[in-house]
């Protein structure tokens, strides 16, 4: 009994880490598996229809990367981040509600339960597509005679301070 219980809660945690993990996955995933059925459905092929899918996935991660890495207005970047993380938000709310069902939990709660998934989730989600865009550049720094980090922005005291 106390073993099954041991494992019921490490399994439960591994598979709400990978639902963490994978959170930013969801809307590549989804148009993932929305170009492939349309594909198989088109009589394409099973090997097409995978192939398809796996493009039109890969495309709208890296597509998703750049954008957000490359546009700098703040409403834009936050639009892009929205796209993500909805979706994201969407599926934590389906997977924690599914689990607190699993565990016997009342309609209530399990609602409950999903938006509090949903909102965590979709939140993770947002951290971590700003994390994928890399880090900030910094402009690049000169240093003065007198051992100061001056930035390029900085170039008319340096100018002045000689």
């Amino acid at each position: 009994m106390l073993l099954s219980t041991i494992l019921s809660i490490l399994g439960l945690g591994a598979i709400v880490y990978v639902l963490f993990t994978l959170a930013v996955y969801a809307l590549p995933f989804f148009v993932a598996m929305t170009v492939g059925f349309y594909v198989y459905e088109r009589e394409a092929g099973v090997l097409a229809a995978i192939i398809a899918a796996f493009l039109s996935g890969a495309a709208t991660l890296i597509l998703g990367q750049i954008a957000f890495a490359t546009v700098r207005s703040i409403p834009i970047r936050l639009a892009i981040d929205a796209f993500y993380a909805i979706p994201a938000g969407v599926a934590g709310f389906h997977a924690i509600r599914g689990l607190s069902e699993i565990g016997s939990a009342s309609e209530n709660w399990s609602l409950a339960f999903g938006s509090i998934g949903a909102l965590v989730i979709g939140i993770t989600a947002w951290v971590r597509v700003a994390a994928l865009s890399g880090p900030e550049e910094s402009p690049p720094t000169t240093t003065t005679e007198r051992g100061e980090n001056r930035t390029a922005n900085d170039q008319q005291d340096l100018v002045r301070d000689r």
